[in-house]
């Protein structure tokens, strides 16, 4: 059942999030509920909070609370939407006890449908992005060469990003480079005595950044 964005759009005029002040379980139900980003021209409010919570796809089934506040905002739902804690006016209710109860009925299937697809949802696998620093021998190295014998690693859960070079002194560059790889798939140390291995170029290699991949999306929020 589609999202009844007229609602949505009045709702989020003076709110960032469905309920409270963080993203939640009720506003995953809701961006579930659109399906898809909608026209910034016709729902501008609804198209901010769209694109903000899509940002938190990795995390959508590890958000804390229930979808049920969400369920108000699709499209036939007679329930009233989510009130703030200053603001208990029921302004979508229904005083027809029959269509309330007919209301509750299609709530809790809905409900219950949106339950169980999140319960068959694998979890998204845990994922870092690091920094890597590759130092040559000398300034006579082949850093064409040496980005290239590192680049030649290939590994499931590993992904290969943007690289530079870097001057560290007396015309030596080292090559530095961005990779993403899967937590429980991809070992750091391991990855390093692979690149040690190309010893003709390879002096030495470190890692001078590292964070997850989820908070790197978080920061950019």
């Amino acid at each position: 059942m589609p999202a009844d964005l007229a609602k949505l759009e009045l709702y989020l005029t003076t709110r960032s999030y469905i309920e409270g002040h963080t993203p939640s379980q009720a506003d995953v139900c809701v961006f579930e509920l659109v399906g898809g980003a909608p026209d910034a021209a016709s729902s501008p409010n609804v198209a901010r909070w769209y694109k903000h919570i899509q940002s938190y796809a990795a995390e959508h089934t590890s958000l804390p609370g229930s979808s049920t506040a969400g369920e108000a905002f699709a499209a036939g739902a007679a329930s009233a939407a989510p009130a703030d804690d200053d603001d208990e006016v029921d302004l979508f209710g229904s005083d027809d006890e029959e269509e309330d109860a007919e209301a509750e009925r299609v709530k809790a299937e809905r409900v219950a449908a949106y339950n169980a697809k999140k319960a068959g949802k694998a979890k998204p696998a845990a994922k870092s992005i690091v920094t890597l620093d590759v130092k040559p021998w000398d300034d006579e190295t082949d850093m064409v060469a040496l980005e290239a014998a590192v680049r030649s690693i290939e590994q499931d859960g590993l992904l290969w990003g943007a690289s530079k070079l870097v001057p560290i002194g007396y015309g030596i560059k080292k090559l530095q480079i961005t990779l993403v790889v899967e937590d429980e798939k991809v070992s750091t140390d391991e990855l390093q005595e692979k690149i040690a291995e190309f010893e003709d170029y390879v002096q030495s290699t470190d890692v001078t950044a590292m964070q997850s991949e989820c908070k790197a999306l978080n920061n950019l929020v």
